[in-house]
């Protein structure tokens, strides 16, 4: 009796297991139904590395959120470089530390002094950009929603540290993820494992000292494709003909990046143990900025021609300057692009239409198989893709019926 009670409970996680997968068919059938928009990615040798995870969302009576996905060549074993998605769940770590903390006179809006503890490591004393003219969580958050500013990002990897971080994602089940680096510094091997140390002021008041940190984890994950190309240029631009090797970078799978925008947008849906730690007031302050365009932040300020509205905004509008913003529509993403990559994970929002859906997608172009050359087809070939998906997901959501009008209030917002 007892061996048919384990063979109906394996069969029934089966069952359970398979029905969560998302629908491999509809996205394959939608981009061949557009052949004028889609044909060279169909045709490339690769399919440029696409993978992609569209969310609809259909709400019950009560308003509550429920997911159905679709994905096109999502694999979890298929290595492709996460880039600037990374500074969305650091970010998030960030508050999370500062509510754990739980120190009086310690808040996102406190002097950040970040020391220089370790060989390349950097000072930051003061910020500009900001109201107050000091570093603060608040404001490298601010940076990172509204630009993807890599040295926000830095620091905020430095104050909750590379061992915390990697905790925090397996603590919230991101099992193929790992963050270990800064960026946009050849960070990597020793340099990566040692974090600065960091003062906390409330006006001349140091209210916390974090002393320098090293981390003498590995996070070993081993995935196909994490050797690419023919050659790279290295820190000095020097020609290295030798295939270029990700596998001491970051990893941020893109069923982990839906995962991580699910629980930020939608934290009621989930049971409180997967919840990210975060406060009301603090999930508002990250979908304010998410979905804010460079061009309406005050401080920090960014104006044209350098910044404008479509500046980190991939799916739907290319992060084309040039773009016409649809007045009814915003987009809560964080987006990444290097070595080739674009990624975006956003959740689309048409308030006049009532409209919501989510989707997460990264694209490669590398014609030449040289890394660090800035030689990438993102104008001719990546952007224009993302901006195609976004927009054609767009469309049919427009069409597609829904049994509940959603009630979209939580994320209207005046900017």
């Amino acid at each position: 009796m007892k061996k048919y009670i384990l063979l109906y409970l394996f069969l029934m996680m089966t069952i359970t297991a398979f029905a969560q997968q998302p629908d491999t068919i509809f996205l394959k059938n939608l981009l061949q139904t557009h052949p004028e928009l889609f044909s060279g990615i169909l045709k490339h040798r690769t399919n440029n590395e696409v993978q992609i995870l569209y969310t609809q969302i259909n709400r019950d009576k009560n308003n509550v959120p429920h997911f159905t996905s679709y994905s096109y060549h999502l694999n979890a074993n298929h290595y492709f470089y996460p880039a600037s998605t990374v500074k969305l769940p650091t970010a998030i770590f960030a508050l999370e530390k500062l509510n754990e903390l739980n120190i009086p006179g310690l808040t996102m809006q406190s002097f950040m002094k970040t020391d220089s503890s370790f060989t390349g490591e950097t000072k930051m004393l003061e910020d500009t950009s900001s109201a107050s003219g000091l570093p603060s969580i608040e404001n490298y958050i601010k940076k990172i929603l509204l630009v993807s500013d890599n040295f926000a990002y830095n620091r905020l990897y430095e104050f909750v540290g590379r061992a915390e971080i990697n905790q925090k994602l397996k603590k919230h089940g991101l099992n193929n993820t790992r963050i270990i680096g800064r960026l946009a510094i050849y960070d990597g091997g020793d340099n990566a494992k040692h974090t600065n140390a960091i003062d906390f002021y409330n006006g001349d008041k140091l209210v916390y000292h974090q002393p320098a940190q090293y981390d003498a984890n590995e996070y070993p994950m081993h995935l196909d494709n994490m050797i690419q190309g023919i050659g790279y240029l290295d820190k000095n631009d020097k020609l290295i003909n030798k295939p270029f090797d990700f596998s001491e970078k970051n990893v941020y799978t893109i069923a982990d990046m839906q995962t991580v925008l699910k629980r930020l947008l939608f934290p009621g849906v989930f049971p409180k143990e997967q919840q990210f730690n975060l406060t009301a007031d603090q999930y508002k302050f990250i979908y304010h900025y998410m979905s804010m365009f460079p061009g309406e932040s005050t401080k920090p300020t960014y104006n044209r021609p350098e910044y404008y509205p479509a500046y980190c905004k991939f799916l739907f509008y290319s992060g084309d300057s040039t773009a016409a913003i649809n007045p009814d529509i915003r987009i809560f993403n964080k987006v990444g692009d290097s070595y080739g990559y674009n990624i975006d994970n956003a959740y689309i929002v048409d308030f006049k239409h009532n409209v919501e859906f989510i989707l997460t997608a990264v694209v490669q172009s590398n014609e030449d198989g040289i890394y660090n050359d800035d030689k990438y087809e993102y104008a001719t070939v990546c952007l224009p893709f993302m901006k195609n998906l976004g927009q054609v997901i767009y469309q049919y959501e427009l069409s597609r019926t829904k049994k509940y009008v959603p009630d979209l209030s939580n994320f209207k917002f005046k900017y």
